[in-house]
Order: structure tokens, then sequence, then C-alpha cells
């Protein structure tokens, strides 16, 4: 953890992610990121020069009509002494059953952020924090070029001024295998999405594509990210 630690806290710095007094909203899935990210944020409000307060909104998507057992994550945030608040919703019939989408990855994304943004101002929340790590900059970099011919990368820090929040990623620094070697360690609750399409999506395909890439040519992820940065690319550059 005291990697991981250190690496967020690098690009917290960096960019700037935090102002004192700020009360963070985490986006909490259930997967192994945002629970890593939540922990690890929850742990840095002992030495983080910048003081600031959390609490963990998680948003069920409820597919299948079914809710989602969060009831581990609940006692995760308990012994994190972090707020727990969890939002029902049916995002999951409205992508899957009333549109029947045949892409629906990016509605239900869009639907994720408006829904936890809404949280956030409900809850008092600056900022909202999410777990997109290393290896997802990378996978969104070369999505965007790929199939759009696009060249451009989500933010690590990006201000919504409909909404008067700042999104933040923390994780920026960290490869996947990190993340997910801590959360073995700490045996942090994950629970499972039952999204029809999870592990089908054109994020996996990509995923496999850069890991034959990486063979050939090693520390691609890295580079990658240098690249972003020292071009200065969508708010990419420390400040």
């Amino acid at each position: 953890m005291q990697k991981v630690m250190s690496k967020m806290r690098r690009a917290m710095q960096n960019y700037r992610m935090v102002e004192p007094g700020d009360h963070i909203g985490v986006g909490v899935s259930g997967g192994k990121d945002s629970l890593v990210l939540l922990c690890a944020l929850s742990e840095m409000r002992r030495f983080y020069p910048v003081p600031y307060t959390l609490s963990a909104l998680v948003m069920d998507p409820q597919f299948g009509g079914t809710p989602t057992d969060f009831s581990p994550v609940e006692a995760l945030c308990r012994k994190l002494d972090v707020p727990f608040v969890y939002q029902p919703t049916a995002l999951g019939s409205v992508v899957f059953e009333r549109r029947e989408e045949k892409n629906p990855c990016s509605l239900c994304a869009k639907m994720r952020r408006g829904i936890l943004h809404d949280m956030a101002k409900e809850q008092g929340c600056t900022r909202v924090a999410l777990g997109h790590h290393m290896d997802d900059t990378v996978e969104t970099f070369y999505m965007n070029l790929l199939l759009n011919g696009h060249i451009g990368c989500f933010s690590p820090v990006s201000y919504l001024s409909r909404k008067g929040l700042y999104v933040i990623r923390p994780m920026i620094y960290l490869p996947e295998k990190e993340v997910r070697r801590v959360c073995r360690r700490l045996a942090l609750p994950v629970v499972k999405s039952r999204c029809p399409v999870d592990g089908e999506t054109q994020r996996e395909t990509t995923k496999a594509l850069l890991r034959d890439l990486e063979r050939r040519y090693p520390g691609l992820r890295e580079k990658t990210l240098g690249a972003l940065e020292r071009r200065g690319i969508d708010g990419w550059g420390a400040k």
C-alpha cells in the first residue's frame, strides 16, 4: 500500500487535485480499482499535507432488476470511518431493456456519471474521485485513436461547470497490476459486476491489443502516458 499511496500522492500534488477542506466523494463500484482508491485516500487523510474529508458514493445499476449486495463494502466503510452513501437506480433496465442499446457502454457510462455527480452534490462534495489507473488512461488514448481517429484522453482533473464539481483521478500513475496486487493483499471485498456485457467490451479488446504490443515494445504504457504529459494533451502535464 505504501507504493500505491506514494504514486497517488505524486499525482495529487503534480495536478493539485485537492484543496484544503475539500470533501471528496469517492465513486465506489465495488471493483478492485475503486476499493483500493477508497482505502488509500482513507489512509492518506492521516498524513497528506492538504486536509480533506471523504464519503463513499455507491450507485447501484441493479442489473436484471435486482439490487446488488454492497453490505461487504458498507462494512469496509465502517472500518475506515468513511460515510457510506448508497443510491439504487433503474440504470440497468433503462440501458438493456427499455433502450435495448446495441452499444450500451457509452450510454451507461454517461448515465453513471450523471447519477454520481448528483449524489456528490447532494452530499456537499467538492470533488469526485474516480479509480482510473495508468492502464485505463492508455487504453482510453488508444481507443480514441483507433476507433475515432482522435488524439486525446480523459483529464487528470476536470471541472464540471454545470455542477460546480471537480473530477479527479489520483491513480493515473498506478499500473493495474499494482492495484490488483494490493487488492489481493488487503483481501478487499470486491463485488463482481453483473453487467450483461462485462468482459466483452471494446475496452477489453483494446486491453488485449496493448498486452500484445507491450511484449514487443516494453514500457509502452509508461511511454504513452509520458507522451501525454509532455505534449500537454487534454489537461495532461504537471502543473
